[in-house]
């Protein structure tokens, strides 16, 4: 009888080499947007949950689909090298070492699933007087429980969804916590209208249709209009990449003052931090750096190894350029609007496609060319560098699933699954719909989409509320039909020369309003 015992989450120090997460997290993307595209969660699991469910759910998941007796844990690669004939079989050397002992293996093909959070980047060098500061200093992968900090004043550097999180788990028992920021961000709730999940309201084709066809200019999307980010000192900055965090506690600790906002650090002395707007903090015991991860594949040789940690070089973030064959993937160095474990797992299907021959991507030479290219303009300022940026979840998607052959094709479905080609198009972009059709395909897929709701409200009616029977309103049927209805005469209103005139006039500053607001359904 295996075990399944991820070592990494249940050990209180694992060992090095394993990626830590704190003990407080919980997931910033519903189950019915973060799950395998054939495994729905079990309709009771919550919306949002805590690592030891997620890992509850990936254990049902390889053992429903009989993975464990592939898989060799506690197992760590020491080296991947191509082979001599390399250029003609496109195999791999592949050397592990478990529990002391090494083995080598010839491998047809190679998936690095490392993913992009497992070196910690503690950029220590780039602050003045660091070497002075006397207080505890320590990256937030090494940060498990909030208990060591009572009643401590704590910085925490790095305003992302990590920062985010470890600064209101200790404002509720450290003395003070200052967070800090060089850029600002957007906050985002996990809830939306109504109460449903903020993903599943917002992840959906109209939207991204939308946003294509109309000039940016005319889209504005309030990211939280209940706040206002520059009264809590969350505004980006003026130049700054736009980016959000999700935490649904981070404004009420700045309210209540348990989290203080403060600009990036500009020096350390041995108690105090002088930050870049002036002012000084004094006393301080604890600066936890929550400044993210470096890429790191130390198993490879160069040019190998430097050619997968640039995210540019890589072909739609999959494939390194250069290589001979078509033999090796890089699995999860994506940053997306949505679920990473979606992306990655259309990542891997069409990779193993290409393994196999099923797929084409263009011949090494042209990759490489391209990517050079590309890297000289950076370089020069041409063009910028967005290899950092997050990717938009269902353009990226479509993107891999066009190239297997799996994209949901809309107008079809229109036709032959009325009901079915709304829920895509108008509904979540649940991982799902990349099994409705072609390589892959699921049997189950329509089920789950057309069911997906219900998985979403079972967890929280866990009680009893008697129903008064209402016939539907007129504001019920506005609800339902007014948007999409909308968007249809927007988009025609759009294509048509009266609009054309209108924009004009805007420009001459005569018309058109300040901005259109895209509000989001307040049901699903």
């Amino acid at each position: 009888m295996r075990t399944w015992n991820p070592p990494a989450l249940r050990e209180e120090t694992p060992k090095d080499g394993m990626t830590r997460v704190y003990r407080s997290l919980v997931t910033n993307v519903c189950k019915e947007m973060s799950c395998y595209s054939d495994f729905p969660y079990q309709e009771d699991y919550p919306n949002f949950m805590d690592h030891e469910k997620f890992w509850e759910y990936l254990r049902e998941f390889a053992e429903h689909f009989d993975l464990l007796k592939y898989i060799r844990f506690k197992t760590n690669v020491c080296s991947v090298t191509k082979r001599p004939d390399f250029s003609e079989t496109g195999q791999w050397d592949v050397v592990t070492e478990t529990e002391g002992k090494q083995d080598r293996a010839v491998f047809d093909a190679v998936m690095v699933c490392t993913g992009q959070f497992l070196s910690p980047h503690l950029p220590l060098e780039s602050y003045s007087g660091i070497h002075k500061f006397k207080g505890q200093v320590l990256h937030s992968q090494e940060y498990r429980i909030p208990d060591a900090f009572q009643g401590k004043r704590i910085v925490v550097v790095g305003l992302g969804n990590t920062g985010g999180d470890i600064a209101v788990e200790l404002s509720r028992t450290a003395a003070q916590v200052f967070l800090s920021t060089r850029t600002g961000t957007w906050i985002l709730s996990r809830s939306s209208g109504g109460g449903y999940p903020f993903n599943m309201m917002i992840t959906r084709r109209w939207y991204n249709f939308i946003a294509r066809v109309l000039p940016s200019y005319f889209i504005n999307l309030d990211k939280n209009p209940q706040l206002n980010h520059e009264n809590y000192g969350l505004k980006i900055a003026k130049g700054q990449k736009q980016k959000f965090i999700v935490n649904d506690e981070l404004p009420t600790c700045i309210l209540c003052g348990k989290v203080t906002m403060k600009a990036s650090i500009k020096d350390f002395t041995e108690s105090s931090i002088i930050f870049e707007d002036g002012t000084i903090e004094t006393n301080i015991d604890v600066v936890i750096f929550a400044t993210g991860y470096e890429f790191s594949f130390p198993f490879f040789e160069e040019p190998l190894k430097s050619l997968c940690s640039k995210k540019i070089m890589l072909y739609k973030q999959v494939f390194p350029p250069g290589l001979e064959r078509t033999t090796l993937a890089i699995i999860g160095l994506i940053s997306l609007t949505g679920s990473i474990l979606a992306g990655t797992e259309l990542q891997a299907r069409w990779a193993t496609r290409v393994f196999k021959g099923l797929c084409n991507i263009p011949p090494p030479q042209k990759l490489m060319a391209e990517a050079t290219k590309k890297e000289q303009l950076i370089k020069r300022g041409v063009i910028k560098d967005t290899s950092q940026d997050k990717l938009d979840f269902i353009s990226y998607m479509d993107e891999l699933a066009q190239c297997i052959g799996s994209k949901p094709n809309i107008p079809l479905l229109f036709i032959k699954d009325p009901r079915l080609a709304w829920e895509v198009f108008f509904g979540p972009c649940s991982p799902y719909q990349y099994r409705l059709m072609g390589p892959g395909k699921w049997d189950g897929a329509r089920n789950a989409i057309l069911t997906q709701w219900d998985r979403t409200i079972k967890p929280m009616k866990t009680r009893i509320v008697p129903e008064s029977s209402k016939p539907a309103s007129l504001s019920h049927y506005l609800k339902v039909w007014g948007t999409p209805l909308l968007l249809a005469s927007l988009i025609l209103f759009y294509k048509s020369s009266l609009f054309l005139k209108l924009v004009q006039n805007k420009l001459q500053g005569r018309v058109f309003p300040n901005r259109i607001l895209w509000f989001i359904p307040q049901n699903p």
